[in-house]
């Protein structure tokens, strides 16, 4: 079972290549933060899993997938429909997996 992240955070839940690269399997990160900055924060983290790992994964908050948007600021109806992590969401970063 996952722990519950501390009052004003949520956790990320990093599974295969995510996991060995941070050498984690979950870690907590302050909330809120707009969905179009978690793989910059990441990289700040851990410097080369954007490349590495970040590009190449799916992304669920509290299960759902969603599209991690670039970085840059957005405009007009795509900022008024900016998905914010709140406290207490779960985020999972799932890395393309091969078996062979």
């Amino acid at each position: 079972m996952t722990p519950k992240p501390p009052k004003g955070h949520f956790n990320v839940l990093y599974f295969a290549s995510a996991g060995s690269y941070t050498t984690k399997n979950v870690e907590a990160l302050p909330a809120p933060l707009p969905l179009r900055k978690l793989f910059d924060t990441l990289e700040e983290r851990y410097k080369g899993i954007r490349a590495s790992v970040l590009n190449h994964s799916l992304v669920t908050i509290n299960l759902a997938y969603v599209d991690v948007p670039d970085g840059e600021q957005q405009d007009g109806e795509a900022a008024e429909q900016e998905i914010i992590i709140q406290e207490g969401d779960e985020v999972a970063i799932i890395p393309p997996v091969s078996s062979g």
